[in-house]
């Protein structure tokens, strides 16, 4: 078994398992940090980025460089769409890709680079609501960039990096990067998925068993068991043991798998979710009291289901119940009513309120109070006429280099009064803020993240037991904004192994045997002999079947019409050598002797030696070597006493 780690981010993954001949791909994450070296796309133009000075670095001339790079305040930026690193062909073929099963919808950004031009003919599995969420994520993407086309797109830059300022000289492989997808693409790939249910069993070639179970994160959210006859492999991914609105983990499936793959662990192990959430509710309402409006920059889904609930609460209590809420996304609609039918996906207590009835999440009544409204666009009719200060904004995107974002750094970004408020975990904020500086709004810091921590991560590797732990080597040393927390790294006894990008693990999981059906037919031949209490022995001999990795055994049959002379005989031979059994056990030498008594033999002499018995048969000139393992008859070639011999053996041993 090998696994091949096509990701750097443990948050955005991508790896190939390949065992028993077959080819999965667990997960297929984008990583995004990259567009953070491009400058943001504005909805309107921008007079501030337009007019920032331009970069050339010293000694080169290159004049196509020229316009590619601008300077903002120390940083330089790439002027031109941004680009993407998505998983890489290098040391896998895509097209050789089987299967590919998906933990949940912010790991499954990059599928369209992967399914699509790329000769992939495989099967993609996934629940509803990961593809479902899926699809808002990856439109609201493909929309976002699309809205605001550049004119011209830098690509020189990537042969001068030994001479760029950082980060942008850090950047990895960026002639590999590339630029979003379409809308066609997302479509075609979208086609590509199967839909499957939690605990659902899906047959992968007559080779594998692989199982969706709840990983307890966010909607439809899901971590795999892959199984064949006798090896188990668990696939963690994404996992959260908290209470909030998705179905809880269900750990049981999970345990003494042979490998434990663990991946998706918290981004920010410093904060605690419940902490940054009460954070968050006090800098808006303290915002909101000194006459400033709150941007929280957002995904279409997650997160934000519990930041309106938490957040209306809190400012109802704080009596601001006349300030609005507006969620701006191109899908924003879609998110909203879609969450509130998905109630087999959701916790015990979300799915009691459909039955009362009553919505799962408050945002419906928000919505129908006129509290939350939600726009598709800041141009969309209704907004201008709805809009007004104080306010807090929800919109996208998170890395602000895209979408309604922009608009609202940039038209509050002077105004002290103002904060805004990063709640995904997912990009550092000061990057993300750095193409809008100087600023003179707050900026406040709540990362939110619900995935495994890495004390409930030690625990659940406790209780599951596996037999080998494979994960990130990230994972394996302190973070990097705590290197001194050595509590804040995975430790177990269990023997472990790790992997970085680009890197191909072989798993220590040998198959040492596999299952082997029986067609009736061949059943029915069989004649079993007890040869101990409970235990019963029987011969067969049987052509073996593969097809579609199961082995079937059948009755060996010679073909009406053989396709040639040699595999007649062949076949021929192989049935002459069929044996009707097997004997076993230890010669009755005295049964023996009256044995052949009884066929007119008498006249044998018995001597014990230290090899066993010799039977020597004088009128017959016969000698007859009987050992432990074998019995040997001397007859001088009298071939008729040598078949009654042998007969007259045979039917002193035990027989199967």
């Amino acid at each position: 078994m090998k696994l091949y780690c096509l990701s750097c981010d443990p948050n955005k993954p991508c790896y190939i398992l390949r065992f028993k001949e077959i080819t999965l791909m667990l997960d297929c994450g984008l990583s995004a940090h990259t567009v953070l070296n491009f400058l943001p796309l504005p909805l309107v133009p921008s007079a501030r980025l337009n007019n920032l000075p331009g970069w050339m670095p010293r000694d080169i001339a290159d004049a196509h460089l020229e316009g590619e790079l601008k300077e903002c305040c120390g940083r330089v930026f790439v002027d031109s769409a941004p680009e993407f690193f998505p998983p890489q062909p290098k040391i896998v073929d895509f097209s050789e890709v089987d299967v590919i099963l998906i933990s949940n919808y912010l790991c499954m950004l990059a599928l369209p680079y992967i399914t699509e031009g790329t000769g992939f003919s495989g099967v993609v599995y996934a629940t509803e609501p990961t593809m479902q969420i899926g699809r808002l994520f990856l439109e609201e993407l493909v929309h976002h960039i699309e809205q605001t086309p550049k004119a011209t797109l830098a690509s020189h830059w990537k042969e001068h990096l030994h001479v760029l300022p950082a980060p942008l000289s850090d950047s990895l492989k960026p002639r590999n990067w590339r630029h979003i997808y379409d809308m066609k693409a997302v479509n075609d790939s979208l086609a590509k998925i199967q839909m499957v249910g939690y605990n659902e069993k899906l047959d992968i070639y007559g080779a594998l068993e692989v199982t969706a179970v709840s990983s307890g994160y966010c909607l439809g959210s899901s971590n795999w068991v892959i199984n064949s006859h006798y090896e188990k492999i668990a696939y963690v991914s994404g996992s959260s043991t908290l209470t909030t609105h998705p179905k809880p983990m269900d750990q049981g499936a999970l345990k003494n798998a042979n490998v434990l793959i663990l991946t998706g662990l918290t981004q920010t192990p410093t904060a605690n979710p419940d902490s940054m959430l009460g954070e968050l509710c006090m800098t808006v309402a303290n915002t909101l009291r000194c006459g400033g409006s709150v941007l929280i920059p957002c995904y279409p889904s997650g997160v934000v289901y519990d930041l309106f609930e938490c957040l209306s609460s809190h400012l109802d209590a704080s009596g601001m119940t006349s300030i609005p809420m507006f969620f701006i996304s191109p899908v924003a609609d879609t998110s909203l009513a879609y969450s509130n039918i998905l109630a087999e996906w959701l916790s015990t207590n979300k799915q009691n309120k459909v039955y009362l009835p009553e919505e799962p999440f408050p945002h419906a009544f928000l919505v129908r109070n006129g509290r939350l409204k939600h726009f598709k666009h800041i141009y969309t009719e209704g907004f201008s006429t709805d809009y007004k200060q104080p306010c807090v904004v929800f919109c996208g995107h998170p890395s602000l280099r895209f979408g309604d974002a922009v608009h609202f750094v940039e038209l509050w970004g002077g105004n002290a009064l103002n904060t805004i408020i990063f709640t995904e975990p997912d990009f550092p904020y000061l990057e993300a803020l750095a193409p809008f500086q100087p600023l003179a709004m707050k900026a406040v810091h709540c990362p939110i993240d619900t995935s495994l921590n890495f004390t409930q991560a030690n625990k659940l590797i406790r209780d599951l037991k596996p037999g080998t732990l494979v994960l990130p080597e990230s994972y394996r040393q302190p973070p990097g904004t705590a290197p001194h927390r050595l509590d804040l790294i995975i430790e177990t006894d269990r023997p472990l192994l790790s992997f970085k990008r680009d890197e191909v693990l072989t798993l220590p999981l040998k198959r040492k045997q596999t299952q082997v059906d029986m067609s009736p037919e061949l059943a029915e031949n069989l004649v079993p002999n007890e040869v101990r209490s409970g235990v019963a022995l029987a011969t067969l001999t049987a052509a073996i079947q593969v097809k579609d990795n199961k082995h079937t055994l059948k009755i060996l049959e010679e073909p009406e019409k053989p396709s040639s002379r040699k595999k007649s005989r062949a076949l021929e031979e192989a049935l002459n050598k069929k044996p009707t059994n097997y004997t076993w056990g230890v010669l009755d030498i005295d049964e023996f002797i009256q044995k052949i008594t009884q066929e007119g033999i008498t006249d044998a002499k018995v001597e014990q030696v230290a090899s066993g018995y010799i039977i020597h048969l004088p009128n017959e000139d016969t000698l007859i070597q009987v050992e432990d393992s074998s019995t040997h008859i001397f007859c001088e070639g009298d071939m008729l006493l040598r078949q009654k011999l042998r007969t007259i053996l045979l039917q002193c041993l035990n027989k199967f």
